[in-house]
């Protein structure tokens, strides 16, 4: 069950969808059919547990407790 990140062309707003198929959602804001699905990344830990990947390495934004630290919709 992938979730993807959206953008909306029209009020520009960032929103995850759990998609099945290949279908666009609607913008949640404004309900534009103008999606578009966004580049994410990944965070992994390695042997050590340590997180690992770009958003562990700061490219990932300021992070809050339901993202631990990555780049989401709710917290950019």
């Amino acid at each position: 069950m992938p979730i993807y990140e959206y953008k909306c062309e029209q009020c520009e707003a960032e929103f995850e969808e759990l998609v099945f198929g290949d279908g666009v959602p609607p913008c949640p804001k404004c309900a534009s059919e103008k999606t578009h699905k966004l580049m994410s990344c990944c965070r992994y830990a390695n042997a050590s547990g340590e997180a690992s990947g770009p958003a562990a390495a700061g490219g990932g934004g300021g992070g809050c407790a339901g993202c631990s630290g990555g780049s989401c919709a709710t917290c950019h």
